[in-house]
């Protein structure tokens, strides 16, 4: 399943980072991280989400500081 967030992040190189880190989560099939419109796009399964988002929001906070998932 592939779900879609809003995201607030500064810079297109930090969207990248971050973009990185989550792909690296276990569980997580696809991601792509849309500087411009400032959205996250993740594919996994329904169970996992929970605990993924609560790892992307701690791994982006560690390469920007100012990340937001919504």
């Amino acid at each position: 399943m592939k779900k879609i967030f809003n995201i607030e992040v500064d810079c297109a190189v930090c969207a990248g980072k971050v973009e990185q880190a989550i792909s690296k989560i276990d569980g997580v099939k696809e991601v792509s991280i849309n500087f411009i419109t400032q959205k996250l796009a993740i594919e996994a399964d329904e169970a996992d989400f929970a605990r993924i988002i609560k790892e992307a929001r701690i791994v982006g906070k560690r390469i920007e500081p100012d990340f937001v998932i919504e």
